[in-house]
């Protein structure tokens, strides 16, 4: 990804996940270093999918979703620089410089299937992979590269990732305020 690709993907990912009262944005937890790691490692291969035919023109509508040889990584490639050429044509900028209701505009069209970023690309099924990638960032496990601070996980009350939870079995219903406990030992 070049330096405009980045830019992209921020304002994308802090558009799906912006900062609020609940919480800091997509980009201020790491949804972007978890995204370069992924990509960067088996996921962004696609190392654990079958990627090989023969394939049929109903096996997507058995699946009930799309399916694809092309690997995340130039799915993100190919995504990325169908959504630039996109908005050069229709807005004359780059996303990240649009106002954000633009830019929700734009995201919801491409979530509905109203915009098209080409014949090539599954525009839903674009939007739904960066969707996906930056709950995972968000919310995975700070060994991961996203979630800092486990604030993904304070957010919701998760208490993470803890070895044993047979002390509050009997306590159902009942508010633990346990501290989110990381992967990753504390320093």
């Amino acid at each position: 990804m070049d330096d405009e690709d980045v830019r992209t993907l921020k304002a994308v990912f802090d558009r799906l996940i912006p900062e609020d009262q609940f919480g800091p944005s997509a980009s201020k937890v790491g949804c972007l270093d978890f995204l370069d790691a992924q990509l960067t490692g088996g996921y962004g291969e696609a190392s654990t999918l079958y990627r090989e035919g023969p394939e049929q023109p109903h096996e997507e509508q058995m699946l009930q979703k799309a399916q694809f040889i092309a690997i995340p990584r130039e799915r993100y490639r190919a995504g990325l620089q169908a959504l630039r050429a996109y908005i050069l044509e229709t807005d004359g900028a780059s996303f990240a410089d649009l106002p954000p209701s633009r830019q929700d505009e734009i995201l919801a069209g491409m979530e509905q299937g109203t915009i098209k970023l080409g014949m090539a690309l599954n525009t839903g099924a674009f939007f739904e992979l960066m969707l996906t990638n930056v709950r995972e960032g968000y919310f995975a496990d700070p060994y991961y590269g996203g979630n800092k601070d486990m604030a993904g996980w304070k957010m919701i009350g998760f208490p993470g990732a803890r070895y044993d939870y047979r002390a509050y079995t009997d306590r159902t219903g009942q508010k633990l305020n346990l501290v989110p406990v990381s992967l990753v030992p504390k320093n």
